[in-house]
This record gives structure tokens, C-alpha cells and sequence, in this order.
């Protein structure tokens, strides 16, 4: 029986991306064959689609956040209502910009409560990102400062929402003061606005010169150095994106003396097991709605092409789910 999928068979444009129909995968083992009821966008699935994405083998259906009900594996799981990310969805397997899609039954969480399954798919990404930067990797802790850059992003704000859980002072920070009025319902502390304000001046002055004990660098590029210059004495430093050229250049003296830590993390280094963890420990915040559900548009499949040209360029400012 066949089904519609986003397929690409080459990389390097997104002009290879298109809407095809193909087989309904067969579940193995233990596996689960889910019914795709919503699957979010990213601009990593873009990303893949140009090639710049190493672990990609072809051909290839993309997707890495997925909603749906179970339709074929163990008894135990059949009608369940499910969601999940992380692995090797979009890049060494078929992922979720499908109808259906097979994947491992440890990849999948029971949906919270009170979601839509566009909201569920939403969840994903910028969730399980946010989790492996601030608490994984920089162990942020209550009391402490965070400053986020790009934080009416869908990763940013998730950052700024698991800040102010652990009670953390959060710094969001923002390319134009036009976008703060977007922004306006993030649980952060004190903002800053690069059009009014460079980013060092910015977070000394809202930190009586102290800096910031974490930076949650979702930009790269040009704004590396500058989220250095943020940090406090012994502050940690965590990177995710390498926006324009990946190389950058800093002082290395004021880098030792100031003693601080880059970190570096990578969501496609999160294997099924332990993004499934990170989403079944946030599902009863979201249920309880001390979490908010996420603002999700929902577009037809058919029009997927379209929606990966249009975040490429940088013209999508919601998250967007495509529902077959």
C-alpha cells in the first residue's frame, strides 16, 4: 500500500525536495508503526535536504519530530497516542514528513494530556535541545543568570522556559526591539535588544558588571566573541549553531585569565533512549501547564517543499507542523 512522503534522492538544493508516494513501512521486532498525525519543521530538516548534514543516507524521507497513534506493533502499544525526536529520524532512517513512519519503541512517549497533536509534535526539538544545552551541559543551576540569545526562537524561548523552572535570572536577548513585543509571555527577567544595545554593554549593565555564569549561544558566527565577552568569571559558554562561517576568532588571553567554558552540544548525538527520557520528564509540565503548549501552525503536506525554501530563507517566524 502506498503513502505520500517528502523524499529527496540528492542533496545539495532544496529543488531535490518533493512530495512522492511510496511504500508503508513494515515494522520489525519491537519497532512501532505510527499513524503521522502531525510533524513539526526545523531548520535542521533544511539543513539535511542541502547536504549538510553528515549522517544522511540516501534516499531519504526527512523529519525529525513526529505526533500519531501506534497502528501496528506490540498489543501493549496499539492506539496509543505518541510523540517523539531524536536518533537518527530524517537522516539514517526514514523520519516523520510522512503518513506513516517505523521507529523504535523506546523512541516514543506517551502524549501529554490536554495537547493537540500538533502542539505534541511542536514539543520535540527545541525542547530536547534546550534540555542538553542548559541542563545537561551547562548544569545551570537556581539563582543563577542565563543570558540566551535569540530567545523569541522556538529553541530560545524553550531555553528561557526551563530556566525560570529551576529558577534561574534570565537575560533574553533579541536582534531588534520589534521583536519583543513577540516575546512579551517568555518568563525572562530583563532583556536586551542588539539595536539598541551591543550585547557585552548590555548584559554588564543588567549584571552590575558581572556577566552572565551562563550564555546560551544559539547564533555562532559573528556573535561568538561577544557572548564570551558576556560571561562571568568562571562562566559556562554553550554553542549549538555555527550561523555564516563556522570559524571564529577570539582572544585566547581573555578566554584563560577570565576562566571560562566553552561547551559544545549536538541534539543528533541524543540517541532514542535519551531524548524519550528528556520529553517523558517535561510531558507532566506540560500537562499541569506549568509549560505552555507550543504555538504551532499547521500546513498541509503537500505544501512541505514550500515550507523548507521558506524557513531556509529565514521567513518563517511560528513553528510549523505538517499534517498528511
Amino acid at each position: 500500500m502506498p503513502m505520500r512522503a517528502l523524499r529527496f534522492a540528492r542533496t545539495g538544493s532544496l529543488e531535490f525536495l518533493g512530495v512522492a508516494d511510496v511504500p508503508v513501512p513494515i515494522p520489525t521486532g519491537s519497532d512501532l508503526l505510527v499513524k503521522v498525525e502531525a510533524a513539526a519543521v526545523n531548520p535542521s530538516d533544511a539543513k539535511n535536504v542541502l547536504g549538510r548534514m553528515h549522517e544522511t543516507t540516501l534516499p531519504r524521507t526527512p523529519g525529525r519530530d513526529f505526533a500519531g497513534v501506534v497502528v501496528q506493533g506490540p498489543a501493549d502499544w496499539i492506539g496509543r497516542k505518541v510523540f517523539g525526536s531524536g536518533g537518527d529520524l530524517g537522516f539514517g532512517r526514514d523520519g516523520s514528513h510522512a503518513e506513516f513512519m517505523v521507529v523504535p519503541r523506546e523512541a516514543a512517549v506517551t502524549m501529554p494530556q490536554g495537547l493537540t497533536f500538533a502542539q505534541a509534535a511542536g514539543i520535540g526539538l527545541p525542547y530536547l535541545t534546550a534540555s542538553a544545552a542548559i541542563v545537561r551541559g551547562a548544569q545551570l543551576r537556581a539563582g543563577e543568570t542565563i543570558l540566551v540569545l535569540g530567545t523569541n526562537g522556538a529553541v530560545g524561548s524553550a531555553a528561557a522556559r526551563l530556566a525560570h523552572r529551576i529558577g534561574a535570572r534570565v537575560i533574553g536577548v533579541v536582534r531588534k526591539k520589534a521583536d519583543l513585543s513577540r516575546a512579551a509571555s517568555l518568563p525572562v527577567d530583563a532583556w536586551i535588544d542588539l539595536e539598541s544595545t551591543d550585547l557585552v554593554t548590555g548584559c554588564r549593565a543588567l549584571t552590575s558588571d558581572q556577566g552572565a555564569e551562563v550564555v546560551f549561544d544559539t547564533v555562532g558566527g559573528a556573535m561568538f566573541e561577544a557572548c564570551l565577552g558576556a560571561l562571568a568569571r568562571r562562566g559556562r559558554q554553550i554553542a549549538i549553531a555555527s550561523t555564516g562561517t563556522p570559524r571564529v576568532t577570539f582572544s585566547l588571553a581573555d578566554f584563560y585569565h577570565n576562566e571560562s567554558r566553552l561547551i559544545g552540544v549536538d541534539s543528533l548525538k541524543w540517541g532514542f533512549s535519551d531524548a524519550a527520557q528528556v520529553l517523558r520528564d517535561l510531558a507532566p509540565a506540560f500537562e499541569r501547564k506549568e509549560l505552555p503548549a507550543p504555538d504551532v501552525q499547521v500546513e498541509a503536506l503537500e505544501h512541505g517543499p514550500e515550507i523548507y525554501r521558506l524557513i531556509d530563507a529565514g521567513l518563517v517566524r511560528v513553528k510549523i507542523a505538517l499534517q498528511p
